[in-house]
């Protein structure tokens, strides 16, 4: 089985982190830290909803592609990963999302 795209793009984004920043987005975006990394998640969040919005749901893909980058790259900063986000999602499964939101 091929390996997903989203670990392939976090492998990249991870070999990028130590990168000089006037050669890559994803080391400029590194290099201005974390509170620029959330602000660009955020925008893209926004970009997101408005696309979704918008008549044309395919305008929807391409924003996601740019929220789960932003996400990726935001969690590398962390110190955390996609297995972080999968055992957390796996820890919730077969739980109601109202009594998840009841137990934070």
């Amino acid at each position: 089985m091929a390996e997903d795209p989203l670990d392939r793009l976090d492998a990249t984004i991870r070999a990028r982190r130590d990168a000089a920043a006037d050669t890559s987005y994803t080391a400029q975006l590194f290099a201005r830290g974390r509170a620029r990394i959330a602000q660009k998640l955020g925008e893209e969040a926004v970009e997101t909803v408005i696309a979704a919005l918008g008549p044309d749901p395919r305008r929807i893909v391409p924003e996601a592609a740019d929220l789960l980058y932003h996400l990726l790259v935001l969690l590398a900063d962390a110190g955390l990963s996609l297995d972080d986000v999968r055992t957390e999602l796996a820890r919730r499964e077969g739980v109601s999302g109202l009594e998840e939101k009841a137990r934070r």
